[in-house]
């Protein structure tokens, strides 16, 4: 019952500071300059906290839900993953005239060999339909005079636990391009002091440009297993801009006969 009146008087205090808001609104164009400068500053404080609501409220929202690690994998994976950069609001969203082997986040950086760097990265909020991934990473790139751009993602110690050559590494992005370009796609092992790479390049004409690493064809020592990373090279980037709304990784073992 207590909870009801909270709730009724909440509405009544809410329905009058609204309508009070309501006749300041239309009184404006005729207040005196003093009530008006003080009215001002009451409604630019209010404001600093309703943008921080909606903000927050709009993201909470949003589908799909923040923090989903719903990934599409075959049923006998036995690791699948969803990079924080995908998965949930990073601290810092975004960054211009991106020098290299700068950091968004704990898990992605960018890597070019440009004199002028006129590349922007920033994270967007996924609100389509079909999103999976709560949040995606866009790429704008202008003028380009380097010879090379990548972004590396560094994986968790959890995808090389148990890791064996007889493992198959799936990689599944979603991406939208403004213009046709070339993306590859190299996975890094690190075992020992070698680093085993099997390089892929993205079918973008498929609507999901699924690849997969067979590691029966490295030199893998297994024993030896340290850590693994994935870069995605983009090859004529410029004038683009290149979103990636979704990226998950999977391994499973390759079908013994």
């Amino acid at each position: 019952m207590a909870l009801e009146k909270t709730s009724l008087l909440g509405k009544l205090l809410f329905q009058r500071s609204l309508r009070r808001w309501a006749r300041i609104a239309d009184g404006a164009s005729k207040a005196p300059i003093s009530v008006l400068r003080r009215q001002r500053g009451n409604a630019r404080q209010l404001l600093v906290h309703l943008n921080r609501f909606v903000h927050v409220a709009d993201n909470r929202l949003a589908l799909p839900l923040i923090g989903s690690q719903a990934i599409q994998k075959s049923h006998d994976s036995d690791w699948a993953w969803r990079p924080e950069a995908w998965a949930g609001p990073l601290p810092v969203q975004g960054m211009a005239s991106v020098p290299t082997k700068s950091m968004l986040g704990q898990e992605l950086s960018l890597h070019h060999d440009c004199e002028l760097s006129e590349l922007s990265l920033r994270q967007v909020r996924n609100t389509r339909e079909a999103d999976l991934a709560p949040y995606g990473l866009r790429m704008d790139v202008f003028k380009f005079d380097g010879s090379f751009l990548s972004l590396v993602i560094d994986f968790p110690q959890t995808s090389v636990d148990g890791l064996r050559r007889k493992h198959l590494v799936r990689l599944e992005p979603i991406i939208e391009m403004e213009k046709p370009l070339e993306i590859f796609a190299r996975l890094n092992i690190k075992h020992g002091p070698n680093t085993e790479q099997v390089v892929r390049e993205l079918p973008l004409n498929d609507s999901v440009p699924m690849v997969e690493f067979d590691l029966a064809y490295t030199k893998l020592n297994e024993k030896r297993v340290d850590s693994m990373w994935l870069d995605l090279i983009f090859e004529g980037p410029q004038m683009n801009q290149i979103t990636l709304r979704d990226l998950t990784l999977s391994r499973r073992p390759r079908a013994e006969f």
